[in-house]
């Protein structure tokens, strides 16, 4: 299974899920495999007054995941992830590592669209 990330309000896997994909505090990059992750703050996106799912987006992308998982992705960090080849799930909730195995047993779908509106 390839890289999953989450957003996340904290640096590990016990941190919650963070519900606001392009405002959320880090990402967590998670090998499913093994558990293992790296962390990406989101501090510059956090700032901004427009555009952060958007820069979220191509942060996340670089990053090697092929899937994230967040609460909400607006519909403009949506088709950033969709052009660059990511599955978006939503509508997580609880820590990072349960949204994960979630993910992995079934419980968490891809998404066919966005929520929201961006916040």
């Amino acid at each position: 299974m390839s890289k999953i990330a989450v957003s996340s309000q904290g640096d590990s896997l016990e941190s919650l899920v963070d519900p606001r994909f392009g405002r959320a505090a880090n990402f967590l990059v998670i090998d499913p495999a093994t558990m293992r992750f790296d962390v990406l703050s989101n501090s510059q996106a956090r700032g901004m007054g427009q555009g952060a799912g958007i820069q979220a987006a191509e942060m996340v992308a670089k990053s090697g995941a092929k899937t994230v998982i967040s609460g909400i992705v607006g519909p403009k960090a949506w088709q950033a992830l969709r052009a660059a080849g990511l599955d978006v799930v939503q509508e997580a909730t609880g820590s990072v590592g349960e949204a994960v195995k979630a993910f992995i047993e079934g419980r968490l779908k891809v998404s066919a669209e966005p929520m929201g509106g961006g916040w």
